[in-house]
C-alpha cells in the first residue's frame, strides 16, 4: 500500500522531534497609516466636516388631494376600483417623472425640498431653526400625512403627503437633537424613528 508524499517542508517520520534551525518564527505585518473611507456612513458625519444625507421620502400621490380622494373612494367601493386604480397611474407617473418629482430630504444640517433630475433644494430650513416638528392631516388610506416645521413660532416648512409621518417626524427631531448643540433639552426625548412607525 503506498503513502501519499507528505507536503513540502515536513517529515513523516512518526519519532522525530523538530530541529531549532526548523522552527519557523512568523513575521509581524507592518501597520501602515490608517484610511478613513471617502464616504460616510449616512448620518454620523459632523456637520462640520460634510453634509450626509440622513433620510429620503417621495411625497405620497395624497400631494394632489382632489384626484387621489375620489381614487381612494373609488377604491374603498370595491366595484369601481379599478377606475381607481386607474386614476391613479397619471399622480405615480407625476411622483416618479424625472423633471417634476419632488422629495423631502433629511440631512446632518438641513430639511429640504428638492426637485428635478438632478436634485436641487427648492425650499430649505437649517436644522437649528427647527423648535417643533407637527404631524397633521393623516390619511389612513395612503398611510401619509404632512408634517409643519415649525421655526420661532411660526411654520418655516411644511411637508405635503409624507410616508411614515410619524417615523420622518422622530428622525427629524433626533437629527436636531443630535447636529445642533442645546436641541436636546428643547425636544425633551430621543426615540428611535423604527419604534414611531407605527402609525
Amino acid at each position: 500500500m503506498e503513502h501519499d508524499q507528505p507536503p513540502t517542508g515536513f517529515t513523516a517520520s512518526p519519532n522525530s522531534k523538530p530541529s531549532d534551525s526548523a522552527a519557523v518564527t512568523p513575521s509581524k505585518p507592518t501597520l501602515g497609516p490608517l484610511r478613513l473611507a471617502q464616504t460616510p456612513v449616512t448620518g454620523v458625519v459632523p456637520p462640520q466636516l460634510g453634509e450626509a444625507k440622513i433620510r429620503e421620502a417621495w411625497p405620497s400621490v395624497v400631494a394632489t388631494p382632489g384626484l387621489s380622494n375620489l381614487a381612494a373612494g373609488l377604491i374603498k367601493s370595491i366595484v369601481l376600483a379599478p377606475l381607481g386604480w386607474l386614476l391613479l397611474a397619471p399622480l405615480l407617473g407625476k411622483k416618479l417623472s424625472p423633471f417634476i418629482c419632488r422629495r423631502y430630504t433629511l440631512t446632518n444640517r438641513r430639511l429640504m425640498i428638492q426637485r428635478g433630475l438632478k436634485p436641487s433644494p427648492v425650499e430649505e430650513v437649517a436644522l437649528a431653526d427647527i423648535d417643533d416638528v407637527r404631524l397633521t392631516n393623516v390619511n389612513a388610506f395612503f398611510r401619509c400625512g404632512d408634517l409643519e416645521i415649525v421655526g420661532k413660532g411660526q411654520v418655516k416648512l411644511k411637508l405635503v403627503g409624507v410616508p411614515e409621518p410619524d417615523s420622518f417626524r422622530m428622525a427629524i427631531i433626533n437629527a436636531c437633537t443630535a447636529w445642533v448643540p442645546g436641541k436636546a433639552a428643547a425636544f425633551n426625548t430621543f426615540q428611535s424613528a423604527a419604534a414611531a412607525s407605527k402609525v
